[in-house]
């Protein structure tokens, strides 16, 4: 018998839909419920993008039982120790499990564009701005403090919460920034580690070469993920001993005067000949991909979000460990602006140093010794330019997942997130390869696209960390807000007038001028939207709009 019309067509099409099916449930991660066929209403959640899998998470409750970093052996029997709601004493070898996301946070203020603005501002202002870089890094922990307890006690990261809290274009907006910000920093990070690759092969490789190299090993690296949360934060753990390795080394080699250190520290002191070395050291704190980053990173521990005692200790935890992270992080940029400080302040040399040829400038100041200075430089720039490009690809997983809610596999959204900075990286490798004047120019447009965007993740944080409805118990008090505030205020305040100097000197002819007005003004209007959404004040501007068009 004949088969009816269209019957073929209509078979070949649920061949192709099936197939199509089959490629999409290839791109989800394996515990999707759309891989197991699992149509339960009560598991709709589970259709959320997550930052970490449940069988993922590394187990942190203390027992003499089963492998708990591995996840093996039963949830419930290991937690069954801490009580029903006091928190348990603290425990060093609790801490241990809890290491690991504070550190990978720190790298930011680590990466070779803090290096560059420490080099610089030891060169230009020796060691008056120490004291600075201090108190910078105080305001770097509270706001990482924030992140964290965000995505601790709520069980969600920045950008998922982002995606809820905003209305669809504002949301959109957030995440255009977000990605901006992922692929300014991440141009920065992987030039930096280019120009150690270059430094370390004699400038046998070229720098686009380095960038290749750079972008292939990162995909190496977090392929390591795939053994365990636990063994890539090993990797991190390895690259930060190298860096504070290297550039103490530096330190002892140049032998800094103790005395002018100290004061450097201890007594707060600006002038007017050093403002921009100021605002740069401060500008450079705050990295707007490490605020989403960290408030993810945390959840790579079981923590049960309904058990109040366990998110209390969880946040002691996180709290003791990015503390520590940071003062590590706080003495390796120490180290770095005085040597610099000690070489170069005061010389003819130190307005032109950057981080191209920094390595060079050491070598003649100080020479070769038993390991030339310059191969020393070169590892602890080659150590921050990896790990940071490590992160700014995890973190850019983060973002577009949250904000899209994009169920993929972690490779696919790496590549794509790679995708987005690598080819402009090879580009500008390309095009500056030759010019180091021209690389320090490009870097301070990267620094100003930076500064551009923290409002659009300093706000939603701390709007969020404030509100019962997503803390609930957890949301921070009057005086905490009132402090938050005001470090968000001062750091947007800086970024601002780092905004107006650089502009006021690049900006020529009416027609920029006023191209330059109407950005800033809807620039303006999307912050003080940020601000004053949900709030009585906003409520009545709407409403008084809304009654003059009706």
């Amino acid at each position: 018998m004949a088969a009816p019309a269209g019957a073929g067509d209509g078979a070949s099409a649920s061949a192709a839909a099936a197939r199509a099916a089959e490629e999409a449930r290839a791109l989800l991660p394996a515990s999707s419920p759309a891989v197991h066929g699992d149509d339960d209403d009560d598991d709709d959640e589970d259709l959320e993008e997550r930052a970490y899998e449940a069988a993922e998470k590394v187990i942190v409750c203390i027992s003499d039982g089963p492998n708990l970093e591995s996840g093996d052996g039963d949830d419930a029997a290991l937690c069954s120790s801490s009580g029903a709601g006091a928190a348990p004493p603290f425990s060093w070898r609790k801490l241990w499990l809890f290491t690991g996301p504070g550190f990978l946070m720190s790298i930011a203020f680590l990466d070779p564009g803090n290096l560059e603005g420490d080099l610089q501002a030891g060169a230009a202002a020796g060691d008056t701005l120490l004291w600075l870089l201090m108190w910078a890094t105080a305001m770097g922990l509270l706001v990482q403090l924030l992140a964290a307890r965000l995505g601790v006690a709520t069980g969600r990261h920045l950008a998922e919460l982002c995606r809820d809290e905003y209305p669809d274009w504002a949301r959109r907006a957030l995440w255009l920034m977000a990605e901006v910000a992922v692929v300014g920093a991440d141009i920065q990070e992987v030039i930096g580690s280019a120009i150690a690759i270059k430094i370390l092969s004699k400038g046998y490789l070229p720098l686009w070469a380095g960038v290749v190299i750079t972008a292939l090993d990162c995909f190496i690296f977090l392929s390591l993920e795939n053994y365990g949360v636990r063994k890539l934060e090993a990797v991190f753990a390895f690259l930060i001993a190298t860096m504070a390795i290297s550039f103490a080394w530096m330190f002892t080699d140049t032998k800094p005067n103790g005395k002018d250190l100290l004061i450097g520290i201890l007594v707060p002191k600006l002038s007017s000949r050093t403002i921009r070395q100021a605002v740069g050291v401060v500008g450079c704190v705050i990295m707007p991909h490490n605020v989403f980053l960290h408030s993810a990173l945390v959840q790579s521990r079981k923590i049960d979000q309904n058990k109040e005692y366990q998110v209390r200790e969880a946040l002691r935890y996180y709290s003791i460990e990015s503390t520590i992270a940071l003062a590590i992080s706080f003495m390796i940029n120490l180290f770095v602006t005085t040597v610099f400080a000690k070489g170069f302040y005061g010389s003819k040399e130190a307005g032109n140093i950057g981080l191209e040829n920094a390595g060079q400038y050491l070598q003649e100041k100080f020479g070769g010794g038993f390991f030339p200075i310059l191969y020393i430089w070169g590892i602890g720039l080659l150590a921050a330019g990896q790990s940071s490009t490590i992160t700014g690809t995890y973190a850019g997983q983060f973002i577009m997942g949250g904000f899209l809610n994009l169920r993929l596999k972690k490779w696919v959204r790496a590549l794509i997130t790679r995708s987005f900075a690598i080819v402009p990286t090879i580009v500008v490798a390309l095009f500056f390869d030759a010019s180091d004047s021209a690389l320090d120019v490009l870097n301070e447009w990267l620094n100003v696209l930076q500064s551009i965007q923290i409002p659009f993740a300093l706000i939603p944080l701390i709007t969020l960390v404030s509100k019962e409805q997503v803390m609930g118990v957890f949301k921070i008090g009057p005086n905490t807000q009132a402090v938050t505030w005001t470090v968000a205020t001062l750091l947007i305040t800086i970024n601002g007038y780092l905004l107006m100097d650089f502009f006021s000197s690049e900006i020529r002819g009416p027609l920029s001028g006023s191209v330059l007005c109407v950005a800033v003004l809807i620039y303006a209007s999307f912050v003080l939207y940020l601000i004053l959404r949900g709030t009585e004040l906003s409520e009545k501007i709407i409403k008084a709009i809304r009654n003059s068009f009706s």
